[in-house]
């Protein structure tokens, strides 16, 4: 007998920037014995049994909070944990040489502060010149028989956007990896952004509560949903850091990790990132537009030619030790510099 299994499944799964639990699985009580591969195959759409077998090698699969082999017969009222990327789209990672900005690096783990403009991993359009085939390139040197067959997407547990830049960690080990993943699960990862957003920001801090999910009609584009009717739950909370009366320094700390979280909730609460051409940040949004200022915002826009978002914290568990650790990347110099001409520029206009 085979009754209906319940699953709880991040339908969604591309609109977390935590790139681990995608699926949360209670087996029926009515369940027959199954091999545990074949059985998730079966039921998660997309997923192939070459990256189910990966992610349970790694020990990225969990049955009653434990580790799992590929041959183990699921049993009624087995709960089942997937930390594992189960995208439909399977890309090889080619290890490519490239500098590495590494501020930390042990046998466990890496941590790399990644600038603007650098996509994370490969997919869709971008099969090379990733800061992962840049890793796998590092992992390999160090050890030749390093692979992604070893440790899928050669450890990589979360990411930031393209135009973003900052700290992110990346595992060297199953262990490591499944340890931070579960970590970025539960929320216990603790991440500071700092952004430079349009307008004059009303409370000097605050917490935004809005569901974060892909736009019905731009699949590109995502949207803060309030009532939580769509997307999946996201928290920001910030604080303002330094006014200039048209755009507003923040300090944005996330609580849930969605795919473009600060930039579609500082957009909700009426404030775009700057130069952020996705969510509308790419014109002046605050101030008159008259051609001294318009040039003042268009050169700002030549030197900082991206959202104006950096992740600049990172502090977590140490997998393997138990440490908390913690790490702190300086504001970029593109950043840095249009920060310097507001606070010049407003301060020239309050005489």
């Amino acid at each position: 007998m085979q009754e209906e299994t319940d699953i709880n499944e991040t339908t969604a799964a591309d609109v977390n920037d935590e790139l681990y639990e995608r699926f949360s699985i209670t087996i029926d009580k009515g369940q027959d014995p199954v091999r545990i591969d074949k059985f998730l195959v079966a039921r998660i759409e997309n997923a192939t049994r070459n990256k189910l077998q990966q992610a349970i090698t790694a020990g990225l699969v969990l049955v009653n909070g434990k580790p799992c082999k590929s041959n183990y017969m699921i049993r009624p009222l087995d709960n089942i944990v997937i930390f594992s990327d189960l995208s439909p789209e399977e890309t090889d990672v080619v290890p490519e040489e490239m500098p590495l900005n590494i501020v930390y690096e042990d046998q466990d783990l890496m941590v790399i502060n990644k600038p603007a403009g650098l996509v994370v991993h490969p997919g869709s359009g971008n099969y090379r010149g990733t800061l992962l085939n840049g890793v796998a390139w590092h992992l390999k040197t160090l050890d030749p028989n390093f692979s992604e067959e070893k440790l899928p997407r050669f450890g990589l547990v979360h990411r930031i956007d393209k135009n973003t830049s900052g700290l992110l960690v990346l595992a060297k080990t199953d262990v490591a990896m499944r340890q931070l993943a579960k970590q970025f699960f539960d929320h216990t990862v603790k991440r500071q952004y700092v952004a430079l957003v349009w307008g004059d920001v009303e409370k000097e801090e605050g917490t935004i509560v809005a569901h974060v999910g892909r736009n019905l009609r731009f699949r590109k584009l995502f949207e803060a949903y309030p009532e939580g009717d769509h997307g999946k739950e996201a928290i920001t909370h910030y604080k303002v850091l330094e006014r200039f009366n048209y755009v507003t320094l923040v300090e944005c700390v996330l609580e849930t990790g969605r795919t473009h979280q600060i930039r579609v909730h500082m957009k909700y609460l009426g404030h775009p990132l700057f130069n952020d051409d996705f969510y509308g940040g790419d014109k002046i949004v605050k101030g008159t537009v008259y051609a001294k200022y318009k040039q003042f915002v268009d050169n700002c826009f030549s030197i900082c030619k991206r959202q104006a978002l950096h992740a600049r914290t990172l502090g977590f568990t140490h997998p393997t030790t138990g440490e908390e650790i913690f790490f702190e990347s300086p504001i970029p110099e593109d950043m840095s510099e249009v920060i310097e001409k507001w606070r010049k520029y407003v301060s020239q206009n309050a005489k």
